[in-house]
């Protein structure tokens, strides 16, 4: 200890450069990695995505108004009108589901590819609960489910961006054109330290 003091007196200045880069590191590496992450969560809950279809603007058999000059009384008895006919907004379709499981974090939940009426995809999450991280990205994978993460960079992949939350349910618009045929599993995937931290297979 006594060694250090001594140093540090008379190298004042290259003790001062040291503590700076020392302090630098320090910063650099809880940039890096943010450890605060590790006591935090967030949750986000989205409804089932629907598409609506026109809206219906039939009039349905109004009583006309009468015009200037026109003296035809009304009924007095007027018949009642028959209620508007509803077109029923179909529901999304399960192309493919399957149930999460925890890899490099313990994750819990369901996946659900789905084909909306208008022919989009959409992933949805399901009472998701996983941990947070940095850069934790939304993957669908041509690669199975679970296994060693590093395989996932070698398969073919889409990246859905950034996760919504840790918890609750999310819709991820899938981009047109992708081929939903080939998809196998959904990863979540830390695309800073490139570890998957659950996967749910399709099937």
């Amino acid at each position: 200890m006594n060694r250090i003091r001594i140093f540090i007196r008379s190298h004042r200045a290259l003790a001062a450069v040291i503590a700076v880069m020392v302090l630098a590191a320090v910063m650099a590496g809880a940039a890096l990695f943010q450890p605060w992450r590790i006591f935090t969560s967030s949750n986000v809950n989205e409804a089932l995505p629907v598409v609506e279809g026109p809206a219906n603007t039939s009039s349905g058999g109004g009583t006309a108004a009468a015009s200037p000059g026109n003296t035809a009384t009304q009924p007095t008895n007027p018949q009642p009108t028959s209620p508007l006919p509803t077109n029923p907004i179909p529901s999304p379709a399960i192309l493919k589901s399957g149930a999460f499981e925890s890899q490099e974090h313990e994750t819990t939940g369901s996946a659900q590819l789905l084909a909306l009426p208008d022919g989009s995809h959409v992933l949805r999450l399901e009472n998701l609960a996983s941990s947070d991280g940095p850069d934790v990205k939304v993957w669908l994978s041509s690669l199975e489910a679970g296994g060693d993460w590093f395989k996932y960079r070698s398969g073919a992949y889409v990246d859905l961006g950034s996760i919504k939350a840790t918890h609750g349910n999310h819709n991820y618009a899938i981009p047109a054109g992708t081929d939903v045929s080939g998809l196998a599993s959904v990863v979540l995937w830390c695309d800073r330290f490139s570890v998957a931290f659950g996967s749910a297979p399709l099937a």
